[in-house]
């Protein structure tokens, strides 16, 4: 799956589309309260047929709460992710269940990746525009999920590196009280 964010200055008020054909494949909707986020929500904009509702919730993460929410099922941050290394090279690890693989995710210049096997076998990456640019326009954040990630982990994933972004982004935007900012 390769899919761009058409919120180029927002990513949790956004929707996700695909770079084939434009199709709308995931919205982003992010609440709001005096003192900064509450909860963002995933919906999928092509549930199954069947469903009731036009766009169904697949995932969320409560900000509040700390927890992450995939397919109804809540779950601590603390139960889904450990770091690794010494102060300076801490390493982020994060798995939704024993059951499932671990990904461990880095951040390098303007790209987050998630791999699997010790680093090995790439399973996404979230590629976010560095800077807006005076005389061009800037790029749209892109996602890229391989068939092993979306086999299992499509939902969680997403979640992640959008959990990792904006974790990123409040860490170096401190005027931004509340993270308003995406």
């Amino acid at each position: 799956m390769e899919a761009f964010f058409d919120n180029k200055t927002n990513i949790i008020n956004a929707r996700i589309c695909a770079v084939l054909d434009d199709a709308v494949m995931y919205s982003l909707q992010t609440k709001f309260e005096f003192q900064g986020r509450v909860r963002t929500v995933l919906r999928d904009e092509n549930p199954l047929l069947g469903t009731n509702s036009p766009s169904a919730i697949v995932g969320a993460i409560n900000w509040k709460e700390k927890t992450f929410e995939v397919l109804g099922q809540k779950r601590k941050y603390d139960e889904l992710r450990r770091t690794a290394g010494t102060l300076f090279n801490k390493t982020r690890f994060w798995r939704w269940s024993a059951t499932r693989k671990e990904y461990e995710l880095s951040y390098t210049y303007e790209e987050w990746k998630a791999t699997i096997e010790d680093g090995k076998t790439i399973a996404g990456r979230f590629c976010i525009p560095f800077r807006p640019h005076l005389f061009s326009k800037s790029k749209p954040a892109v996602i890229h999920l391989t068939s092993t990630a979306l086999a299992e982990d499509e939902v969680f994933l997403l979640l992640v590196f959008i959990y990792e972004e904006v974790k990123r982004q409040d860490k170096t935007n401190t005027s931004m009280p509340g993270g308003t900012s995406g």
